[in-house]
This record gives C-alpha cells, sequence and structure tokens, in this order.
C-alpha cells in the first residue's frame, strides 16, 4: 500500500455530485471519499444538486465561503435527444473553470460526457465501472494539487517565490 504525504493544515473538499443518473454518478463519489481518506483529505462534505448545468453556482458559492480548500464536480451528461449535450458539458466545465480561476480555490471535474450512452445495463455497468475509475483519478488529482498549492504558498510566504 503507498503511503501519501501528510497535508500540513487539514483540507476540506465540497464534493458536488449531479443527480441526474444518479446510481453511475454516486460511483464517482464513492471511489473518491474511498481515495480521498487514503490520501489524508479526511473532510469531505457532499452536496447533491438536479443535474449538471447546476453544479458550477454551487461550486461558486461553496468556494466564496472560504470554508473549502477544493471543490469536485461529478455528473454525467448525456444526449436526451433535446439538445446538443456536448454545449451543455463544454458550458459546465468553462464556467467551472471560471469559478477556480476567479476564487484560486482549485475545483476538479468528473463531469463526463460520454459520446454514445443508451440506458442499457451494459451501458449502465460500463459507466458504473468507469466513474469508480474517475473518482480515483479526481481524488489523486485533488490531493496533489493541494499538496503543490500548500508548497507554493509556503514559498510565497517565505519570499522564495
Amino acid at each position: 500500500m503507498t503511503e501519501h504525504p501528510r497535508f500540513a493544515k487539514p483540507q476540506r473538499v465540497a464534493f458536488v455530485q449531479a443527480c441526474w443518473h444518479r446510481d453511475v454518478v454516486e460511483e464517482a463519489r464513492i471511489a473518491f471519499v474511498r481515495e480521498a481518506e487514503a490520501r489524508h483529505l479526511t473532510h469531505v462534505d457532499v452536496f447533491e444538486v438536479p443535474g449538471s448545468f447546476e453544479i458550477p453556482l454551487h461550486a461558486q458559492v461553496l468556494a466564496k465561503t472560504r470554508r473549502y480548500t477544493a471543490i469536485v464536480a461529478a455528473g454525467l451528461v448525456v444526449d436526451g435527444g433535446i439538445y446538443r449535450h456536448e454545449f451543455v458539458a463544454d458550458t459546465v466545465i468553462k464556467a467551472l473553470m471560471d469559478v477556480q480561476l476567479r476564487t484560486e480555490v482549485p475545483v476538479f471535474s468528473a463531469v463526463l460526457t460520454p459520446q454514445q450512452f443508451h440506458e442499457t445495463e451494459v451501458h449502465y455497468d460500463f459507466f458504473r465501472r468507469h466513474f469508480t475509475i474517475k473518482g480515483i483519478e479526481v481524488a489523486a488529482a485533488c490531493a496533489e494539487t493541494l499538496h503543490g498549492l500548500e508548497r507554493l504558498r509556503g514559498q510565497v510566504a517565505a519570499g522564495i517565490v
């Protein structure tokens, strides 16, 4: 088992999860929380929103509280036949980046847009497994980024950078 570095200060992470296709998306949350704990991110607050489109506003409000050192977003944007789901996904990702840059609170995305998603058991099983992998990956990215920012801010405070 890999020993991960500890943080100098406790980190609190907000996990914002879309409820659309909850049974698939929650796999990212479950895997994230498990991997985050292994990486010493033990304070994770979970927030649910109706769909991925609602995630950026929640992320912005949470970032502005200054209570969280990071925010993670998880959702599944699929082609519902009414609009181009790529536009929704693109809008969500751009808005999350804007939140991150405006607030200097890192925002991580596990908002996925499959090229094809059919409501069959085969696709549900595939995407549940895929969201598990993404949950682990986003936990690693979150922890590594927070460690990097912790070091950088320490160097800035010491006048090294």
